[in-house]
């Protein structure tokens, strides 16, 4: 097996300590922290869950309009590790925070849960974009994937501590109460997310840029109103951005609502904490499946694949009646998930110009986060007007057969190609004055 570089290492390493915000914070126990938080202090269930989907909604509109701009100013040179340490630092900080808001502060939680999803959302811009600078374009599907597949298996350690502490102090194993024994989960996860970081700052660089010059900001400012052009001229950048829009909206939007899904079907919180266990441990290895078979058969055949697989996912949503049927559903999204959002990273990265990567990854944020509302508001809609949560699920089949149709239109994979480059291997402007 062809062995990884000190730089490939080091960069898949803050996928294995950010993934802890992801399950914790994001996804398990935070939510559950939050909702007993706002019940405490008199909120009721229906308006606790409106402000935490306001918050979510904040956040990810700062990030979207944030992100094309910083991106587009982090292809200078020395711009790009900076952004990713400054938004790290941002979410790490603001997650260790939450250890320290006094029971029943539900408005300061929500506060401070801006911030951390600013921080994890803005370092993934450039963290992703930082796959050019740390791998060839033919090792990418393998580096991307493993990636994910690291993320899925270090985040299960601190998870398990985290449920550890939680289920032991509801039993009174431990002289803990659930809210200490939360907050706790909050500071580990600050603390495996902050350490993992340091590989990445230590041994990445930026080596694909574009040489400092006067008015940085103004010169940013006016190549972002020409990346709009040239997205339009590139018409696989676009088509793909386009296809993505809508199929990542459908994997978020399952990934984001099974928490509430599953508690519509009356499973436990317990039985869901750990499903979402188990889950993490399976989706590893296909991560790493996707990755090879990508090699094999193509990034594009694979990503069908992933689209497929959550079609069946949607269409078995609906007749799911028991836990045993959402056991099923969650081993056919780990069977996926991490293949699909690897590939697709890995996907766009080989089609944009190396020194320009922020600036395009910033725009592949856009797609990501303003996708992540057309999904829950289908889902919303449709659960209301039919009064079944299981046809809102259905309903995201839309998404994922119109994805899967733009993407069939999207030319064959081709990366634009960049100009000459510097004296130590970074490249000095792309074609067709993309620098």
């Amino acid at each position: 097996m062809e062995s990884l570089s000190r730089e490939e290492k080091s960069w898949m390493l803050y996928d294995w300590g950010h993934s802890a915000y992801s399950i914790i914070i994001s996804t398990a126990v935070f939510p559950l922290f939050y909702k007993a938080a706002a019940e405490s202090a008199g909120v009721s269930g229906a308006h606790s869950t409106a402000y935490l989907g306001y918050t979510i909604a904040i956040s990810t509109f700062i990030l979207a309009l944030l992100g094309p701009i910083l991106g587009t100013i982090a292809d200078y040179q020395g711009f790009k590790k900076a952004f990713f340490a400054g938004f790290s630092f941002l979410g790490i900080v603001a997650t260790a925070l939450l250890t320290f808001i006094p029971n029943g502060e539900w408005q300061l939680l929500l506060v401070c849960y801006t911030f951390i999803a600013i921080g994890s959302a803005g370092s993934n811009v450039f963290y992703d974009a930082f796959l050019v600078d740390v791998t060839e374009e033919g090792r990418m599907n393998k580096v991307s994937a493993r990636g994910f597949a690291l993320g899925y298996i270090g985040s299960t350690i601190p998870f398990i501590i985290s449920i550890a502490l939680i289920l032991l102090s509801q039993q009174d194993v431990l002289p803990l109460s659930v809210t200490a024994a939360s907050q706790i989960a909050f500071m580990i996860t600050a603390v495996w997310w902050g350490v993992f970081t340091l590989p990445m700052l230590k041994n990445v660089r930026q080596r694909h840029y574009i040489p400092r010059e006067p008015r940085i900001v103004a010169s940013s400012f006016k190549r972002l109103a020409g990346t709009f052009k040239e997205i339009k001229r590139h018409r696989s950048i676009f088509l793909f951005l386009l296809a993505y829009f809508f199929y990542i909206d459908g994997v978020g939007t399952i990934i984001t609502m099974s928490t509430a899904y599953g508690t519509d079907l009356g499973i436990e919180s317990t039985d869901l904490l750990i499903i979402l266990f188990v889950t993490q441990v399976v989706a590893a290895p296909f991560a790493v499946i996707y990755g090879r078979l990508a090699d094999r058969f193509s990034g594009k055949t694979m990503l069908y694949v992933g689209i497929c697989v959550y079609i069946v996912v949607c269409v078995y949503a609906y007749f799911m009646k028991s836990a045993f049927d959402f056991w099923v559903l969650a081993m056919l999204v780990a069977t996926s998930q991490g293949g699909i959002q690897a590939l697709s990273r890995a996907y766009f990265a080989k089609m944009v110009p190396k020194q320009s990567a922020n600036r395009f990854f910033g725009f592949y944020n856009i797609f990501d986060k303003f996708a992540s509302v057309l999904g829950p508001l289908l889902v919303g809609l449709t659960a209301q007007l039919t009064g079944q949560t299981s046809m809102g699920v259905f309903s995201l089949v839309i998404l994922f057969l119109i994805g899967i149709a733009i993407l069939a239109r999207v030319p064959e994979q081709q990366s634009l190609q960049a100009g000459p480059p510097n004296a130590d291997g970074s490249s000095q402007k792309a074609a067709g004055g993309l620098g």
